[in-house]
């Protein structure tokens, strides 16, 4: 039996050990811990919408209406009318002929690729997705390949060596640690000279890019036919929770049939989805909060250049510092929640030994003095660490 103390030790030595950040108020731009205020640049809540009052009113709404609980699996008595409603608005919003609820963003792959793969197929992965669609790949049985990052020449090589078999092409849209948009229009491509399915994460894309914040996708120009499997996931942009896939009106059915995280888990709160309906009003109508963040990307960027500090290539709300060392990260993390701000520190294995990173993220409802802080902030950090950032 493994001694699990010890494990954990040897974690804390290699600077890897994992802690929680216990919030003592509701998610935006400024949070308590502790009985401190802080400036938050570690969300994903990039609209803002978390706290919406017409999100957490529609949430009290749907209480009233709905309930707490769901009570049942959607295939037995827990799918509600507004569960219902959310699932069309959802494939309304996508320009896909249906979408389908799922509970997370990781079930909703897991369920995917369980459904529509098996043994002696494929799967094609960037290297740096999202650990939900590798270890989505593991499950199904089917065999992984991993391409390199953004890679297409990799890709279009892997895929000409495959053999028999189904083949599905699996990337995110926007890289979660990263934050650079993968080339989707080659992509999909790719799939449909080898015929291959095109499926994309868009958790970071959807209510943040293309028109109307439809998603990666759309700002690429790309249709349904062209990338059949669309996942989005609505704790981030939409300030909720939960996930979809939308797609074909045969996808959705074989999902409703043999997704085993969609037929055997209990739906989520039909006041959820309340919630979530109105958010997707707001992630409709409010361009503002898109063009807002552009604005603080570009000001964040051109700030962090003038201090010389090595950015990773990324116009989206995504900015992640590249720093190297795992301990060093932890420490400059450390230094700026001393001067009142939270940035986390990101390490392996959820990136690449030598690639630990603050992973800095925008919203829309922050100001453009709070991101001049920020960066008055890092730079006070850099002097005092005793470091020599280069820009990348």
């Amino acid at each position: 039996m493994k001694d699990l103390a010890a494990q954990l030790v040897l974690r804390k030595q290699q600077h890897l050990y994992r802690s929680r950040t216990i919030l003592d108020s509701p998610q935006g731009v400024e949070v308590t811990v502790e009985g401190r205020r802080y400036l938050s640049f570690c969300s994903n809540d990039y609209l803002g919408l978390a706290n919406h009052p017409e999100v957490v009113a529609a949430f009290h709404k749907g209480l009233d209406e709905w309930g707490a609980g769901s009570g049942a699996a959607h295939l037995v008595s827990g799918h509600s009318r507004v569960h219902h409603e959310l699932e069309q608005q959802l494939a309304d919003f996508t320009q896909r002929p249906r979408a389908l609820l799922f509970s997370t963003g990781y079930m909703a792959n897991l369920g995917v690729m369980a459904a529509l793969l098996g043994h002696g197929d494929r799967v094609l992965g960037d290297r740096t997705n999202h650990a939900s669609l590798l270890d989505a790949a593991r499950l199904s049985g089917a065999r992984l390949l991993r391409y390199r990052h953004a890679d297409v020449a990799d890709l279009s090589g892997r895929l000409d060596a495959a053999t028999a078999g189904e083949c599905l092409v699996a990337t995110d849209g926007v890289f979660s640690m990263d934050g650079d948009v993968a080339p989707l229009a080659e992509i999909a491509a790719l799939c449909a000279q080898h015929q291959a399915w095109c499926m994309v994460d868009d958790a970071h894309g959807l209510g943040v890019l293309g028109p109307g914040g439809r998603g990666s996708l759309h700002a690429a120009g790309l249709t349904h036919e062209q990338v059949p499997v669309l996942m989005g996931t609505l704790g981030k942009a939409f300030g909720t929770f939960g996930a979809f896939v939308a797609g074909s009106d045969a996808l959705i059915e074989t999902l409703i049939q043999q997704a085993r995280t969609y037929i055997y888990t209990t739906a989520t709160p039909a006041a959820l989805a309340s919630a979530t309906l109105a958010a997707l009003q707001r992630v409709r109508a409010d361009d503002w909060r898109r063009a807002q963040l552009v604005t603080l990307v570009q000001q964040f960027r051109r700030g962090a250049a003038q201090l010389g500090l090595r950015l990773l290539a990324s116009e989206t709300p995504i900015q992640p510092l590249l720093v190297v060392d795992a301990e060093a990260a932890l420490r400059m993390s450390a230094a700026l929640r001393e001067q009142g701000i939270l940035v986390t520190a990101i390490r392996p294995p959820t990136v690449p030994a030598g690639s630990a990173r603050l992973r800095i993220t925008l919203s829309a409802t922050h100001t453009e003095q709070q991101v001049e802080h920020l960066l008055g902030a890092l730079e006070k950090v850099f002097a005092t660490q005793n470091t020599e950032p280069e820009i990348r």
